[in-house]
């Protein structure tokens, strides 16, 4: 398991998943990952630094937006 730092870049409040872009990583924005639901959706604002917990990291679809701040 390992926590990585990114920016938020969408969100779907109706699937409650976001597009992020991992730090780091110009080039790669993960799309439809699940976003933990204690975050309220006020809360998730494009250009907002996310974290996410990566449960298997060499697979990008087994993760979890755990965090918004800034």
């Amino acid at each position: 398991m390992t926590v990585r730092r990114g920016v938020l870049k969408a969100f779907n409040s109706g699937a409650y998943t976001a597009t992020v872009q991992v730090a780091g990583s110009l080039a790669v924005w993960l799309t439809d990952v699940p976003v933990a639901r204690n975050i309220a959706s006020a809360e998730m604002v494009a250009g907002r630094s996310c974290a996410m917990i990566f449960f298997d990291e060499p697979n990008p679809e087994d993760a979890v937006v755990i965090a918004v701040y800034v």
